[in-house]
């Protein structure tokens, strides 16, 4: 079965859903305060977009893009930055439709490149973004600071 899901920008109102999310993604316990400002800051932030799809007025799905001029591409690039799904709607084409909406709303900013980073492990996601035609062509290197 395909939903066809209703794409919108999120808003604070989604807070406590997409926290959810957020921490089933990244499998721990976020600091909820700390992710809740960081939610609010960039909502007001130009250069973060944040897109919910719904199925029957529920959330079913979120992609986070942020935005940088970068010297090496000569102009504005997106990120995207966290893809969720929830496990009930996967491979329901709802990660396809989010993807769908950020592409448009990339080449109505003007953007040069859409890209996207997903760890080593999961090869599912590699494979999902190599079907919607991005292409790996870089290593990303990580320095934690904690």
């Amino acid at each position: 079965m395909t939903f066809e899901a209703t794409i919108r920008p999120a808003d604070y109102q989604d807070v406590g859903t997409l926290y959810r999310f957020i921490c089933e993604l990244e499998e721990t316990q976020l600091n909820a305060v700390a992710f809740r400002a960081v939610f609010q800051r960039n909502l007001t932030d130009k250069r973060v977009h944040y897109l919910v799809a719904e199925v029957n007025e529920d959330i079913v799905g979120f992609i986070s893009c942020h935005v940088q001029y970068l010297l090496h591409h000569t102009g504005k690039v997106g990120e995207i930055q966290e893809l969720y799904v929830v496990p009930e709607y996967r491979n329901q084409q709802i990660g396809r439709q989010l993807v769908a909406a950020m592409e448009e709303l990339a080449e109505a900013h003007g953007f040069v490149n859409l890209e996207v980073t997903a760890n080593q492990k999961r090869t599912l996601t590699h494979r999902f973004y190599q079907q919607l035609t991005f292409r790996p062509s870089h290593f990303k290197f990580v320095k934690e600071f904690q």
